[in-house]
């Protein structure tokens, strides 16, 4: 490990039909999944779709109903939550505010059985390694809230976890010290190779750090996969919304291809979709439409497949532009274009949404 923390094995984490009937509904369901050696995983999902109750479970602090919690080998689903080895970051921290920011570490060294000897340099390499030191001395209530949230991670990481537990590790925080804050927890885990498993319900904070994901809804896990997969293809609109903005158009198949299929909207607007195998003529579905994978041309320079519509709305965010385009059906397309394009529309301006084939997703209506 970097910066004075010193190595310990990586370990990896089996959840074998992991089960749950106590605690905050929902419950838990049969959760079983693999989290391998120094990955960094993160449920996501909304709000109260049990990926809290995920991360309680495996730390001991939600006894089980069924099932098993393996780290390395060894079933630790019976040993209390201080024999386990594992770090928690708490969602609101869960600081004391009687403590300073350096007593805080200290009582978690003393806990986890650290020699007096020891104590003084541990402590001051990780208030040195999240950015702590000046403020050592001073309490949760004189701190801000991304300094409360490095403290809780200091706390956590002192004793040199097997396993690393954050739960909404960055909520709440402010654009730009979610993203400062986003990147030092990356580059922790890049130094400290510590296994990590992460509960949020942000969909950016999800994509940007983890190895993989597994979405969450109602205490079951729905499908796990690395980012890219999970964006590009989800397997229902659950798993899609659990991972950002997207556009839901109804529609039909109308026409099966060798490689594909094409669909056509309920104005009758025909679009290609690649590598379907399972929808057949007349079987109605939902079109998922990522804005930025969106484009918009003047109405009379189409040339691929596209969607007619007239632009609702445009907002500038400096690095983009963002558009919503009214088109027959009566539900606006969201489109999100980078600032550097030429071509500027004006609200009013007849347009065509350009959609290529390859990065549309075609999932069944009952999704």
């Amino acid at each position: 490990m970097a910066q004075g923390f010193t190595s310990r094995p990586l370990v990896d984490i089996r959840l074998e039909e992991m089960r749950t009937a106590t605690g905050t509904p929902p419950y838990l369901e049969s959760i079983s999944l693999h989290v391998r050696y120094g990955e960094f995983f993160t449920f996501v999902g909304p709000p109260h779709s049990g990926k809290t109750a995920i991360l309680r479970a495996i730390a001991g602090f939600l006894p089980l109903s069924g099932g098993r919690v393996i780290v390395d080998a060894e079933d630790i689903a019976h040993l209390p939550a201080a024999r386990r080895g594992i770090g928690y970051v708490f969602h609101q921290g869960a600081l004391w505010p009687h403590l300073d920011a350096r007593a805080h570490v200290a009582f978690a060294l003393d806990l986890g059985g650290v020699g007096r000897d020891d104590m003084a340099e541990r402590i001051e390499t990780v208030l040195r390694r999240l950015g702590l030191t000046d403020v050592a001395g001073r309490k949760p209530d004189d701190l801000t809230l991304e300094q409360r949230r490095r403290l809780a991670l200091a706390r956590a990481l002192a004793v040199e976890p097997r396993v690393l537990l954050l739960d909404e590790p960055l909520a709440h925080l402010d654009p730009g010290a979610r993203k400062t804050l986003r990147l030092e927890v990356a580059r922790l885990h890049r130094d400290l190779a510590v296994t990590t498993i992460c509960a949020t319900r942000d969909a950016a904070d999800a994509l940007a750090l983890s190895d993989r994901i597994g979405v969450v809804e109602n205490g079951r896990l729905l499908q796990v996969g690395d980012p890219e997969q999970l964006y590009r293809r989800p397997a229902s609109h659950a798993v899609a919304q659990a991972l950002g903005p997207a556009n839901y158009l109804p529609v039909k198949v109308v026409e099966v291809r060798e490689i594909g299929v094409v669909v056509a909207t309920e104005a009758g607007d025909r679009v290609p979709v690649a590598g379907i195998g399972a929808f057949r003529q007349g079987t109605p579905g939902v079109l998922v439409l990522r804005p930025e994978t969106l484009s918009i041309v003047d109405a009379a320079m189409a040339r691929g497949p596209s969607i007619p519509g007239t632009v609702s709305l445009r907002v500038f965010e400096g690095a983009r532009y963002l558009y919503e385009i009214d088109i027959r059906t009566g539900t606006p397309v969201r489109v999100e274009l980078p600032a550097t394009d030429t071509a500027i529309f004006r609200v009013g301006d007849r347009v065509r949404v350009e959609v290529s084939s390859d990065t549309v997703v075609l999932l069944p209506a009952d999704t």
